[in-house]
Parts: structure tokens; sequence; C-alpha cells
């Protein structure tokens, strides 16, 4: 098994970045760009993989309480992961990323995963400070 982690801080309130994260219909603006999901009937989604040009089902399922989110394959097992918003004081938040891969045949290796991750948490980001000008101009 192989596990990735990588961490941003945002400066937005924990349940901001956290509703954000969460929202199914914005998940693909911050996921990797290869990857896309297609709710189906949650916590049920489909993942396409551009890379491998495939399709994968998968769960994935928000803890508005915990302020945490879970993914994972359903028939494969070949790999999971979360996101954890906590607020870190004066109105900012750390989000950190986590994957764990059961099946070495689907990692694609230490660089590409996080630089992913990290695109990812940019992209995210760049959603929160969107939805926060918004909300208050």
């Amino acid at each position: 098994m192989t596990e990735y982690e990588r961490s941003r801080t945002m400066p937005a309130l924990p349940e901001h970045v956290f509703d954000q994260a969460a929202n199914l219909d914005q998940l693909n603006g911050w996921l990797p760009e290869a990857l896309h999901v297609h709710a189906e009937d949650p916590p049920a989604v489909t993942v396409h993989d551009d890379h491998a040009e495939q399709d994968m089902s998968a769960l994935l399922s928000a803890r508005p309480d915990q302020l945490r989110i879970e993914w994972g394959t359903r028939d494969e097992g070949s790999y999971a992961g979360w996101l954890q918003v906590a607020g870190i004081g004066s109105g900012a938040s750390e989000v950190t990323v986590h994957l764990s891969f059961f099946d070495t045949r689907h990692d694609p290796g230490e660089r590409p995963v996080t630089e992913a991750l990290d695109g990812s948490l940019r992209r995210l980001e760049e959603l929160v400070r969107l939805r926060t000008e918004n909300a208050a101009g």
C-alpha cells in the first residue's frame, strides 16, 4: 500500500471550505483534472479517469459534522481517500487530502500524485475565494 498526503491553508472559515469541497455539482472544479465524478445515487458515484480511459464505481460520502469527505472504489478496492478541513483561527482553515493506493497498478507514482493533489487544493482554494467574494459583494 502506498499513501500520499498534502495540505494547504485557505483564508476562509472551515464550514465554507467544506461546503465548497462537498458540493457534488462542484467536485469536477477542484478534483484532479483527469478525473470526473458523476453522481448516481449518492453515496454511489462513477469516476471517469481520462488517463486510463475507464470508469470506476466508487463511493463518496460527506460528513458535515466532522468537516470530512471520504471516498474509495466500490468493486476493486484499489484506492481510497479523504479530505479533512480544520479551523486554524482568524477565519482560516487547513485542508488535508490523503490518498491510499491498495493496488500498486493504480498508483501513478509520487510526483504525479503530489502534483495532482497540490493542483486540486489550489483549485479548491480558488473556488472558495470566488464564493466568498461573491457572497461579500
